[in-house]
């Protein structure tokens, strides 16, 4: 459901919905977020991949510097939200303005390292807002206060941390427990899963990196409510 409200939100559903970004996405990407969300938002220029696709944007949203007239002619005006201020991205404008469950966001990894950052950044200051970002290889989320996942033995599981965290885990090869994570310090790159695995943060600052195949787990996990939720940042 499209709408504007006080609270500064502009989609709001109670399903996964699809956010599409302007970097690197192919056809692929955009097919497998569509087969799982009805719901498709656009950040800015990430409208033109969904045009291309032959699906027009439920809301396209940001400061419309690089979305083309071409493509802007093709949305319905009331589709078009706005906002000017230069202060965050485009990402950072379209997945504060969304509620959902959790927002599948494809097109915003693989092109430029500085986006990337910015947009692991904002995963981090949007605490309270699920979202997993796409990649080629890899899903990449903040992780909640809690989430488990059944996943295959030997996989790959990432733990980056933006901030000091601590924690705990079960079903990893080697545990966080007792460990403090930090960017300049001790991080948890190239874990490896026993098989399922829970993990428990003490705090928001943490990305979990996995395969792109545990995708489906990761969005399972979050639509269920039992991960938690961080509350929205002060400021």
């Amino acid at each position: 459901m499209v709408n504007l409200v006080k609270s500064g939100v502009i989609v709001r559903d109670n399903e996964p919905i699809g956010l599409f970004g302007g970097g690197e996405i192919n056809s692929e990407d955009v097919n497998l977020v569509l087969n799982r969300v009805k719901c498709a938002v656009a950040a800015d220029g990430g409208a033109a991949a969904l045009i291309d696709s032959g699906r027009v944007p439920d809301a396209v949203i940001g400061d419309f510097d690089s979305i083309t007239a071409e493509y802007r002619a093709q949305i319905p005006c009331d589709r078009l939200f706005p906002i000017s201020e230069q202060n965050s991205t485009d990402f950072g404008k379209a997945l504060r303005s969304i509620c959902s469950p959790v927002v599948l966001a494809a097109g915003f990894l693989g092109a430029r390292v500085d986006h990337q950052l910015a947009a692991f950044s904002t995963l981090v200051r949007l605490q309270d807002r699920p979202c997993i970002l796409l990649g080629a290889r890899e899903v990449i989320f903040h992780a909640p206060p809690r989430i488990s996942l059944d996943l295959t033995a030997g996989n790959t599981v990432s733990l980056f941390p933006l901030r000091r965290v601590t924690g705990r885990s079960n079903g990893l090869e080697w545990s966080i427990d007792d460990l403090v994570l930090m960017p300049d310090g001790q991080v948890g790159t190239s874990n490896r899963a026993l098989g399922s695995v829970t993990l428990e943060v003490d705090g928001p600052g943490l990305l979990t990196i996995l395969p792109r195949a545990a995708l489906d787990q990761v969005m399972q996990a979050f639509q269920s409510g039992q991960t938690g939720r961080w509350p929205a940042r002060a400021g």
